[in-house]
């Protein structure tokens, strides 16, 4: 594996700043120059980076959405029965990489954001596909036709409940044992 590059070094503390900044003040209110800040940087090296706030959310959302990719893939390795792979999208959405505080409160910000920007809404209308797609994928084998899009539907909300919860919690959370509950979700979802 080679060296980081110093810009991929920047960028990635740029992010990791984002997501503090807006978990603290909020997408809409943050300044470039509160981001800068949390980053230990001057407001023009993201302008430098990013071009835009905008431009700055989209490579923070990008930075997430490949953090759950990379947990997904992880999680799709090992699981052998479609059962197994709905477990593996629960899981990979509450990975311990992923699911905190503060990346659950830029991600609701994101969704709240997204219809309002073209380059976020093609952000969200892409995971929002995948994961999509992931569900009913294993779904048409464990459910009849009839009761796919429902299912698909309970563990979605129930995904975005949870995350909507976790965003606006001041205590820890525990993503073990958020994995359990979904578990136990996907497995009433089937029942």
């Amino acid at each position: 594996m080679g060296r980081k590059r110093i810009r991929d070094i920047r960028n990635e503390e740029l992010i990791e700043a984002t997501i503090v900044a807006v978990h603290k003040r909020g997408y809409g209110v943050v300044t470039m120059a509160e981001i800068a800040a949390e980053a230990g940087a001057s407001a023009a090296s993201i302008n430098y980076y990013f071009g835009s706030k905008e431009g700055l959310m989209e490579a923070t959302m990008r930075h997430l959405l490949r953090k759950l990719r990379t947990a997904m893939v992880e999680g799709y390795a090992t699981a052998r029965t479609p059962k197994e792979r709905l477990y593996a999208v629960m899981d990979a959405n509450f990975s311990d990489n992923l699911f905190t505080v503060t990346q659950c409160s830029l991600w609701m910000q994101f969704w709240a954001n997204a219809p309002y920007s073209p380059r976020l809404s093609r952000l969200h209308r892409i995971n929002r596909t995948r994961v999509r797609s992931h569900f009913l994928a294993e779904l048409r084998h464990l459910l009849p036709e009839a009761e796919i899009e429902t299912a698909r539907q309970a563990l979605q909300c129930y995904m975005d409940g949870v995350w909507l919860q976790t965003a606006q919690s001041e205590g820890p959370v525990d993503p073990e044992a958020a994995r359990r509950a979904a578990h136990r979700v996907v497995d009433l979802a089937l029942s």
